[in-house]
């Protein structure tokens, strides 16, 4: 590599290859500790998000039926009525940190109580509706909470684990052989300066 080629000649640059290996295999054991740790974090995410989907599933046809039963009772006007008035649910996510990725870690809703002004709904179907959708958005928040999670630690899992295969296959092989190819020259050179000495010390003793 182009860092390779620039190591200048004898034993300051052999020093420098040998750092340079060092760096690089501790940073190949850190980043595969790394993804260890990463990709038992985005198994526990993937449960969740799956657990998620599973209750946001089943709460939705739940409070569908409800609704249904409610239109049928009293018809389209009914629902409005009851909607009339009503404020917007309001979520908040919850962020933390996992080796380095931020991500959500759960997802609050919260539904505003009906106010005094508003009129009441006009059947108990309709009331189980609105309870009934009330739980269906907090699933909903949750699984999209937990989504994005497995999403972006996934992603880290990808890119951790793309590091690690450039640094095992390409540029540590590269700085090994770099590496010894700098040993060959500097035993070489160590043994042409050797012979000189010996040739120059027989040289001076005639």
């Amino acid at each position: 590599m182009t860092r390779a080629r620039r190591t200048p000649p004898g034993r300051a640059g052999r020093l420098r290859l040998r750092q340079s290996l060092d760096v690089a295999e501790r940073g190949a054991d850190l980043l595969e500790q790394k993804l260890r740790i990463l990709r038992s974090e985005h198994e526990r995410l993937v449960g969740a998000e799956t657990a998620a989907w599973h209750a946001w599933r089943d709460l939705l046809p739940e409070a569908e039926r409800w609704v249904l039963r409610g239109l049928l009772l009293s018809g389209e006007q009914a629902l409005e009525a009851a909607a009339a008035g009503m404020s917007r649910a309001e979520v908040t996510v919850h962020w933390t940190t996992s080796m380095g990725v931020r991500h959500p870690a759960a997802a609050s809703v919260c539904v505003p109580a009906r106010p005094s002004t508003a009129a009441a709904p006009a059947n108990t179907a309709l009331v189980h509706a609105e309870a009934a959708y009330a739980r269906a958005v907090q699933a909903a928040a949750e699984y999209a909470a937990a989504r994005t999670a497995a999403e972006l630690v996934g992603a880290e899992v990808l890119s951790t684990r793309h590091r690690v295969r450039a640094l095992r296959r390409h540029w540590i092989p590269r700085l090994r052989e770099a590496l010894d190819r700098a040993d060959l020259a500097l035993e070489q050179t160590e043994h042409e300066d050797g012979v000189r000495r010996r040739w120059a010390a027989r040289t001076t003793e005639r």
